[in-house]
């Protein structure tokens, strides 16, 4: 079976035990929401805010010792 790069993307996440994807969705990461909602192993959290985004995964992995990983859309 061939998976698609946003396929691939998220099974690495799950191959690097990352637990949270901190994030906010948008035109340019669609398709990696759409490889993360067919799996229920990498949960998402979503945030108002691109940098609320990078201030959580980063308190995440400082209290956790875990992956804090964030994944947001493009700018205008």
């Amino acid at each position: 079976m061939e998976l698609s790069g946003s396929e691939i993307v998220v099974e690495s996440l799950k191959r690097e035990a990352v637990e949270y994807v901190f994030g906010y969705p948008g035109g340019a990461v669609l398709p990696l929401y759409d490889a993360l909602n067919l799996q229920d192993v990498v949960k998402h959290i979503l945030v108002r805010h691109e940098q609320g985004a990078t201030h959580a995964a980063d308190g995440y992995a400082r209290a956790t010792g875990r992956p804090g990983v964030v994944l947001v859309t493009s700018g205008p």
